[in-house]
């Protein structure tokens, strides 16, 4: 019985221990605004292999649909409105976005 406990305990804190490595890796923050359909700025970077928060301020009065395939997202932010956009770890690379509602409107996430 002990032998079945402490394999347990073992095993929790194994686990425990992958979480906290995960947990304690760094999160980059990352912001674009859309103002007359247009991002601002068109490029934004971040680095590579880190967790990433997108932050996408909506700065029209018209709702926009933050969209890139790359990225595998998509999220409408509200007219004057904000949306958070929390992207896993990235490779090296540049990945594109536009406004689904207006294909016109593009930008990119580089990476690097």
């Amino acid at each position: 019985m002990v032998g079945i406990i402490a394999r347990i305990l073992l095993a929790a804190s194994l686990v425990g221990g992958t979480c906290l490595g995960v947990n304690a890796q760094q999160t980059a923050s990352v912001t674009v605004s859309v103002k007359n359909h247009r991002f601002q700025p068109t490029e934004i970077h971040a680095p590579p292999n880190v967790p990433i928060e997108l932050r996408v301020k909506n700065l029209d009065s018209a709702p926009m649909e933050f969209e890139s395939v790359s990225l595998r997202v998509e999220k409408v932010v509200t007219g004057n409105g904000e949306g958070i956009i929390r992207l896993r770890p990235l490779a090296p690379g540049r990945y594109e976005f536009f406004d689904d509602f207006h294909p016109e409107t593009r930008g990119a996430l580089v990476t690097k």
